[in-house]
């Protein structure tokens, strides 16, 4: 039970320390999962998840597999995303999940509580609600802009991570959605201090200096 707690303390201190949070497909058009893992944390990133909807179970475990060895390399953290079970034969570090995936009580029952563990906010009231949870760890506030990454999603604009930032006191929370180092000073107005992002690394020609530019930006 000590080593539970230490591990969870220890997730936890990497939580409140994170600024850049990347989510990324397995690359498999690309084949170079490993690589581009691997030049994001060396680029400062803090938590990446492993977020592809087209993957089976199976697959999917495996490039979580891969993601998990590098992050534990990097001693940085990983996540995985709407599957508690995959969280769970993986190890995951960070489970986080939507507002029609699990509860937050369904998810510590599957997942134990030494787990951060996150979820998708997009408005005032879900911003609220995970606040007033106990369960929860951090939450994400998006999207801010459009994105083609949640096609049919609309935007929530800046008033969502200024809403975060004045209600969520000490609970980390993330801006997503659309967020790239041209928009970033945008965001940092609101108040928030942590970011999602997707393309903006996924898609640069050199990965490290990406991300960090990115993190170099953020506050300390």
């Amino acid at each position: 039970m000590a080593h539970i707690e230490d591990q969870g303390r220890r997730r936890r201190e990497k939580l409140r320390d994170a600024r850049l949070y990347v989510c990324v497909t397995a690359r498999r058009e690309r084949g170079d999962l490993r690589e581009f893992l691997h030049a994001a944390y060396e680029g400062g990133t803090d938590i990446i998840q492993l977020r592809d909807k087209t993957l089976e179970a199976a697959a999917e475990i495996e490039a979580i597999e891969v993601l998990a060895e590098v992050a534990r390399e990097h001693g940085k953290l990983f996540a995985v995303n709407d599957r508690a079970d995959v969280a769970l034969l993986t190890g995951a570090d960070v489970f986080h999940v939507g507002q029609g995936d699990l509860t937050t009580q369904q998810a510590r029952t599957v997942l134990g509580p030494d787990v951060v563990l996150g979820r998708s906010c997009h408005s005032p009231a879900q911003v609220d609600a995970a606040l007033a949870d106990p369960g929860l760890d951090y939450f994400c506030t998006g999207p801010v802009w459009e994105t083609p990454t949640k096609p049919g999603r609309a935007a929530v604009g800046l008033e969502l991570p200024r809403y975060a930032a004045e209600h969520a006191g000490d609970t980390p929370f993330f801006a997503i959605g659309g967020v790239d180092a041209a928009r970033l000073p945008a965001v940092l107005g609101t108040g928030a201090s942590r970011i999602v992002v997707v393309r903006a690394v996924t898609e640069a020609t050199d990965v490290t200096a990406a991300a960090r530019a990115l993190r170099d930006a953020l506050p300390a």
